[in-house]
């Protein structure tokens, strides 16, 4: 008798074994889409300047997909920010990047280079547009700003493209009517504080922790980017209906607000690849990118904004077949 209770143990135990062994397979199956293992080789992603919300989103989605997919090999570029990001894709540079849909729209517009080989991946979080002035300074708007020395960002960067708007959406010719300075988050600051600019624009999420230490000195203030301002933007092409009003609220920089709200414009970000980079490579990359929104988030304030319900929205590019694939297999 006791032979035969070891003998029903034994096969109890054997197809406890195997029910698990399954479990654990399906398991497997559900995490590795198509039970496919993950994608290795190298990729470049382009990200932005020091200090930029750019350069940390990048850094830290690079450490993601590294859990995700040991053998892949990121390479993070820096650049000088969103025009230079889609040309480094379009172009075949980059195989990845983050960039404002402004400045996508007019490289398509202006017919750069692989502009049609572009698509996108996933829409992200807001840039808004910070105009930045000392604490003490007599600017009060963006007309204020005619005969001034105005940091309008690095060529090739999407502030570049937006502060060059905002001017003459303002009535001011930007290589004419100020003094333009092509600092960037990374000197504009401390060149502010040391007297060396009057101005300067930054377009980021929020906040960027490149002005934090200064906010917390209460070493500047906000001037406002108005509706009536908008308005105009709007009117100049195409371009530019990818602005929209908003307000930077009064938790992005307490120290420097006090409460009060900062009218401006926002600009959505995307994740963009190309048409011929692999789409199964492309669908871990989306998944990725939605699955870390918390850990990213902890760190990059912005990354917290990423939601499935709206990643999908990457106009003015249509989604890449690896990225629509990732989104099908996430549909309700």
């Amino acid at each position: 008798m006791s032979k035969l209770f070891s003998r029903v143990g034994g096969r109890r135990a054997l197809q406890g074994a195997a029910v698990a062994v399954v479990a654990l397979g399906l398991l497997l199956w559900w995490l590795l889409p198509l039970g496919e293992k993950p994608p290795s080789g190298t990729i470049v992603f382009s990200t932005g300047t020091s200090r930029g919300v750019y350069q940390e989103y990048g850094e830290r989605l690079r450490t993601e997909m590294g859990k995700d997919m040991p053998g892949l090999t990121v390479k993070l570029l820096h650049s000088a920010g969103s025009q230079e990001n889609v040309e480094r894709v379009a172009t075949g540079q980059a195989d990845f990047t983050i960039a404002a849909a402004d400045a996508v729209a007019t490289y398509e517009l202006r017919h750069g280079a692989g502009a049609g080989r572009l698509r996108g991946v996933a829409r992200l979080y807001d840039d808004y547009v910070h105009l930045i002035v000392p604490s003490d300074s007599d600017i009060r708007s963006v007309a204020d700003l005619r005969h001034k020395r105005v940091a309008t960002g690095l060529p090739d960067s999407g502030v570049r493209l937006i502060a060059d708007r905002v001017l003459r959406a303002a009535g001011i010719d930007p290589r004419e009517d100020i003094t333009p300075e092509g600092d960037g988050i990374d000197i504009g600051p401390a060149r502010l504080r040391e007297g060396k600019i009057d101005a300067f624009f930054w377009s980021g999420g929020l906040p960027t922790k490149g002005l934090v230490a200064l906010a917390r000195q209460g070493a500047f203030r906000f001037v406002p980017i108005g509706d009536d301002l908008v308005t105009r933007l709007h009117g100049q092409g195409e371009g530019a209906r990818y602005y929209r009003a908003t307000k930077i609220p009064e938790s992005a920089y307490p120290d420097v607000q006090r409460g009060a709200q900062v009218p401006t414009i926002a600009v959505s970000n995307v994740l963009i690849t190309r048409t011929d980079v692999d789409p199964r490579l492309t669908e871990w990359v989306t998944r990725t990118v939605l699955d870390s929104r918390d850990g990213i988030g902890r760190h990059v304030h912005s990354a917290q904004l990423v939601d499935l319900r709206t990643a999908i929205y990457t106009d003015p590019l249509p989604l890449q077949e690896g990225a629509r694939r990732y989104y099908r297999s996430v549909k309700p």
